[in-house]
């Protein structure tokens, strides 16, 4: 991972999954109401990373991610 940090970033992409798993992911669902997947893609020259985050709710809470660059 330190080999993409300060290479420019070529690809940057979000996609979510909401309340369906991704293939090979097995989550207990019995008792919530909401559930989502959150994936950032980031490519550079020397290679990529995929970031993901599971978020759940019982209705009440958000399930988003905040995602900030740091300078």
């Amino acid at each position: 991972m330190s080999d993409l940090v300060g290479s420019p970033i070529l690809q940057a992409e979000e996609s979510t999954n909401e309340n369906e798993n991704p293939e090979g992911v097995d989550v207990d669902e019995e008792w919530r109401d909401s559930f989502t997947w959150t994936f950032y893609r980031i490519g550079t020259i020397n290679g990529g990373v995929v970031i993901r985050w599971y978020g759940e709710s019982n209705g009440y809470y958000s399930e988003s991610v905040d995602f900030e660059k740091i300078a």
